[in-house]
């Protein structure tokens, strides 16, 4: 079944809930877009966590739950997504992510160790949660830091803030 992955592990490591002022439907595709786009960019690791390495970039690799796997987030499963959303707006979006890094610039680019995650979001009327668990990986972007990545990200996309943290574990 398409954005939820059957093997979410119980104890997620964070756990952040937001009051949300858009539909599920707006939140889900906003989420997904900014997935996609965060496919696309390169960031510093400042623009994403207080940094552990300087001069360090990271890459982002998210990709949607389908069963037991996941599929990466490209132009064609977007849209495929964005077609279901449309229909009828999910109850929970499982994505993993990757984030990839390199200390040093241009050809000088030394690959570090990756880190892994699973994100889970979970719809109500007002609210999401989301649940973030580290796999594997270094830790050199805590779930805090990538819940407070996601929202800040998605917030973007509207004139208005339309999550706002109000309770964290």
């Amino acid at each position: 079944m398409l954005g939820f992955y059957e093997n979410f592990p119980e104890d997620a490591h964070k756990t952040v809930h937001f009051t949300v002022s858009a539909s599920k439907k707006r939140l889900q595709q906003a989420i997904t877009q900014v997935f996609r786009k965060s496919n696309d960019e390169t960031f510093t690791l400042e623009d994403v966590a207080t940094p552990s390495i300087p001069q360090c970039t990271a890459f982002f690799e998210f990709g949607i739950a389908e069963d037991n796997g996941f599929n990466y987030l490209d132009e064609k499963e977007v849209n495929r997504v964005l077609k279901i959303i449309n229909r009828k707006p999910f109850q929970i979006m499982d994505f993993f992510c990757a984030l990839r890094y390199y200390k040093g610039k241009n050809e000088k680019k030394t690959p570090l160790k990756f880190d892994y995650y699973i994100l889970r979001f979970t719809f109500e009327k007002k609210s999401t949660e989301i649940q973030v668990f580290h796999e594997r990986g270094p830790r050199h972007v805590s779930p805090k830091e990538i819940t407070d990545f996601v929202a800040n990200r998605i917030n973007k996309m509207f004139s208005k803030r339309i999550l706002k943290a109000f309770s964290t574990g």
